[in-house]
């Protein structure tokens, strides 16, 4: 690596862990993870999107400095035994190892997928069901929705429904539940004619009946936990983690959410209680995490559904927590979750999926 990429996968102290995780963001399709130095430069710790998930699922603050999540003992090789990195990381089951001085200041990373042709497999989903809600307008997309359903909107050259799709196939899973309404004609057409190695079971909608409620109608009984997710939201995470995750924490319902941070455009006033002026913040950023649409929900939650009523997931969230049952959630990143709900987070899904745009 260069100087510059080596600072990519650096970060300094002090560093608090949405700040690690937005770090990360920006180098996840080459390594999960970021080396922490100190003031002087020299190796002190490691942290991962895993250490930093399993810290919010604890309840930990996103505002606490990393020294409280990251591993203090990180694995590292002194520059002149670059020769045993490969086998180091393969035995250790790290994806990236530090070079460094006698000082243990980072002078190169070396990367395991860089030295070594041994890709990580996924886990196998095969036989889990995936229900697609895709009955909805669109209204957000108009006019391209008044051509094209919102499923079949491309990006790239592709459906963002197929790419979703797409991501399941890479774990085994071979059938689909499809809900839908608006153009449910085109939809249908589209996967005829693409003929895909995996089934798509259309579930039609005779009347709008939300995100929740065209469940009900799907007339196969399931066995295990499912997965359920909106049609035009890319998530960019391990999928066999989230429903191994969910099976894991007993959840009846897991609701998978990306961090979004919001700068707030004007410089924030504190005052106190006579409204004197305590201290100015210029532009703070807020951290919230939000809801990306995709669920995993045992079989017996669909029982909670009402019969041919509009009926939203969030109502079967709620539904589910006042009967006593157990919502959790997943966390991932905020790069994770790629929304094409609006004409600039369609752009945005673009340059991070690295499509060139020919809208200009």
């Amino acid at each position: 690596m260069n100087r510059e990429q080596v600072r990519e996968f650096t970060g300094k102290l002090p560093l608090n862990v949405v700040e690690a995780m937005n770090r990360i963001d920006k180098h996840a399709s080459s390594g999960d993870l970021l080396f922490i130095v100190d003031g002087k430069g020299s190796l002190i710790g490691c942290i991962t999107d895993g250490d930093i998930r399993r810290w919010i699922l604890k309840g930990g603050e996103l505002s606490a400095s990393v020294e409280k999540v990251m591993h203090k003992k990180p694995v590292y090789l002194h520059e002149d035994e670059r020769y045993k990195a490969k086998s180091v990381m393969l035995d250790k089951v790290i994806t990236a190892i530090p070079l460094v001085d006698e000082d243990k200041r980072i002078l190169d990373i070396v990367l395991l997928r860089e030295v070594s042709k041994v890709q990580k497999e996924k886990k196998s989903l095969k036989g889990v069901p995936v229900v697609i809600m895709a009955g909805g307008k669109g209204t957000r997309l108009y006019p391209y929705t008044k051509i094209l359903p919102k499923p079949l909107i491309p990006i790239g050259d592709t459906p963002i429904v197929e790419r979703i799709i797409d991501c399941y196939v890479e774990y085994g899973i071979a059938r689909y539940f499809m809900t839908v309404n608006y153009k449910k004609g085109m939809m249908r057409s589209y996967f005829n004619d693409l003929a895909p190695d995996y089934e798509v079971v259309f579930v039609e909608e005779n009347k709008p009946l939300g995100t929740g409620g065209s469940i009900k109608l799907i007339e196969e009984k399931f066995d295990c936990p499912l997965f359920v997710t909106n049609c035009d939201a890319l998530i960019r995470a391990d999928y066999a983690d989230i429903y191994e995750h969910h099976v894991k924490a007993g959840n009846d319902i897991t609701m998978v959410s990306a961090l979004k941070n919001i700068t707030v455009p004007y410089g924030v006033t504190h005052s106190g209680e006579q409204g004197e002026l305590l201290a100015m913040e210029e532009k703070p950023k807020l951290s919230y995490f939000i809801n990306t649409g995709m669920y995993v929900i045992n079989p017996e939650t669909i029982e909670l559904i009402p019969d041919d009523t509009m009926f939203h997931m969030t109502h079967l969230v709620e539904k589910v927590m006042a009967n006593g049952g157990k919502v959790g959630t997943y966390p991932i990143s905020e790069d994770s979750f790629l929304d094409m709900g609006e004409f600039e987070e369609m752009k945005r899904m673009e340059q991070k999926l690295n499509i060139i745009s020919e809208k200009g």
